[in-house]
């Protein structure tokens, strides 16, 4: 353990998974949205982004779906929580992802780290970022009644 220089006193430093909250925003007549990522690593994902200091995973979720998609969404429950060291090439990332509701679908548009935002239908999905195949076949799951979604407390 390191000492700090000026005190002496043992310094102790946690080397945590940053947290993250996703969203399934679902539309029954449009399939689910995705973005595809204007930063590293590139590609097609779920919306969604880091927790702020002071910010609960439920309030990043619903900001992270406004800045990245447009949409104000509702919180529908926990499709599954997802902690795979190696899910995020960057860093070890531990992230609650959401099945959601737009409140205003057509709004619909990219933003933040995002440069496109779409919705696609459940069955033409491509090949996702991280670990989000795995979330939506989950939420894939939970449509067809073999998969509960957690409450959100």
């Amino acid at each position: 353990m390191k000492k700090c220089p000026y005190c002496r006193k043992d310094i102790s430093k946690y080397d945590n998974p940053y947290p993250t909250a996703d969203c399934i925003i679902y539309d029954e007549q449009k399939g689910i949205v995705l973005i595809e990522r204007r930063n590293e690593p590139h590609g097609f994902a779920l919306p969604g982004g880091f927790v702020e200091t002071g910010e609960s995973v439920e309030d990043a979720a619903v900001r992270e779906m406004k800045e990245e998609t447009g949409l104000d969404v509702e919180l529908l429950g926990i499709v599954g929580v997802y902690s795979k060291p190696d899910r995020d090439p960057r860093f070890h990332t531990l992230t609650v992802t959401y099945a959601a509701k737009a409140k205003n679908p057509d709004a619909i548009m990219a933003g933040d780290d995002a440069s496109n935002a779409h919705f696609r239908k459940l069955d033409e999905m491509p090949h996702l970022c991280f670990d989000h195949d795995t979330a939506v076949l989950h939420f894939k799951e939970y449509l067809q009644g073999k998969r509960p979604l957690l409450p959100i407390d």
